[in-house]
């Protein structure tokens, strides 16, 4: 007798025929593969898996800027070190990955609220 080996995904979750995958009405290029959030909020979203756990995880706030210097670069990995030590499962590790990966990144400016210059108000 034959078993089929085939792999059973999670309800709602469907691969398509162009190897596309279809997770509650969105479709993604694969597992771990980010793309633009349907949130508002949100900069980008990702369907993450790490083992037999896939989970849909939004990521970047969209009303702030990333990777527009060095020195907010290396605050940001310090700010997030923990969570971003997480691993896949965490929005943390996606925003580091995507939006403050090296000095190639976004050169989009902070928010005004950012600006602070010491010394004056």
């Amino acid at each position: 007798m034959r078993v089929s080996r085939k792999k059973k995904y999670p309800p709602g979750l469907e691969k398509l025929p162009s190897g596309k995958i279809k997770y509650r009405g969105i479709i993604f290029d694969g597992f771990n593969k980010p793309r633009k959030s349907t949130r508002e909020s949100k900069k980008g979203m990702v369907l993450a898996k790490d083992g037999d756990v896939i989970k849909l995880i939004h990521f970047g706030d969209s009303s702030m800027g990333h990777n527009y210097s060095p020195e907010a670069r290396k605050s940001f990995k310090a700010r997030h070190a923990r969570n971003i030590a997480k691993g896949k499962l965490s929005a943390a590790y996606w925003s580091d990955k995507v939006l403050w990966a090296g000095p190639g990144g976004s050169k989009k400016n902070p928010p005004t609220s950012q600006k602070h210059v010491k010394g004056k108000k």
